[in-house]
């Protein structure tokens, strides 16, 4: 007799609120893995590419809700997110509502309960990549909140990216680890964009900086455990690079930047940490001691 074919599992449904370039992103990903998709945005032009990918478009956020168990909330902030699903908070009891949005941990925790007063189960997250790298092997998303509701959601939430994370119960967990995280982000961009300039002004083309660029930052990569071991001894005694070699190359910056004709001037308050510093008696400790000075704000 012939096999019986063995039903696919159901998708979950999964309600998209706000479809800017991330947003469609997520939509996009789980329409392609096959699950039910309603979109909601406040402008519905901006929904029209992913109906025609097969997503329902819900012009009242009432009925987007309604549509799904697990709504995924992607909009630019958690005041933008609360504003956009107020008309429909009576909706959200015994539903999951997911915030991916930009904000401060009291701002994941003010959402929080804001959701739970609504009944909704609730879970704050944070994708860690850009859109185009939506549901990769290896992007990032973290996640904070209550772990049964994760649990329960993770397969489908795995769709966004394969690193998947739960980082804790308390909801602002997400929020924090965004915020600890994203403060390298522009420093790091910073320091590219200077050494662009510099080499530009000799006429290289900045394109010839990328490899050893990389390289450095894989050099960066490496170091991270060790300072964070550092940090939690609190034992800053045995440095591999000191606070007296970065305090000692500060009239070299400043040296180099002045030949180019470059602005620098961003480099004022990190100057201003090693001098603290070194002030504290902190020059042949390891670098990673700074992180006491940023403890004591001046």
């Amino acid at each position: 007799m012939p096999e019986t074919a063995v039903p696919a599992p159901a998708r979950t449904p999964v309600t998209l609120v706000g479809l800017g370039s991330m947003g469609a992103a997520l939509a996009s990903a789980y329409l392609a893995a096959g699950h039910p998709v309603t979109v909601w945005n406040r402008t519905p032009a901006k929904a029209a590419p992913l109906v025609e990918k097969g997503a329902a478009h819900a012009v009242d956020i009432r009925d987007a809700i309604a549509a799904s168990p697990l709504t995924i909330a992607c909009l630019t902030t958690y005041e933008a997110t609360r504003t956009a699903l107020e008309p429909a908070a009576p909706a959200l009891a015994g539903r999951t509502l997911v915030t991916v949005n930009s904000g401060t941990p009291s701002g994941a925790r003010a959402m929080a309960e804001w959701a739970l007063g609504h009944g909704a189960r609730f879970l704050d997250g944070a994708v860690k990549n850009v859109p185009a790298a939506v549901g990769a092997p290896d992007t990032l998303l973290c996640y904070s909140g209550d772990r049964a509701v994760f649990d329960e959601h993770e397969a489908t939430l795995r769709v966004l990216g394969g690193d998947t994370v739960h980082l804790g119960t308390d909801p602002d967990l997400a929020a924090l680890y965004e915020s600890a995280v994203g403060g390298t982000l522009l420093p790091v961009l910073l320091g590219f964009f200077q050494g662009a300039a510099l080499v530009t002004a000799r006429g290289l083309e900045a394109g010839t900086l990328v490899p050893y660029t990389v390289k450095w930052l894989e050099m960066v990569n490496s170091m991270l455990p060790h300072f964070a071991a550092e940090i939690d001894r609190g034992d800053y005694a045995a440095p591999q690079s000191s606070v007296g070699i970065f305090h000692a190359g500060i009239p070299g910056d400043t040296e180099v930047a002045a030949e180019a004709g470059l602005d620098v001037s961003w480099h004022a308050p990190m100057h201003a940490l090693l001098e603290r510093a070194v002030a504290e008696g902190r020059a042949e400790q390891s670098i990673a001691a700074l992180v006491e000075v940023l403890r004591k704000p001046a």
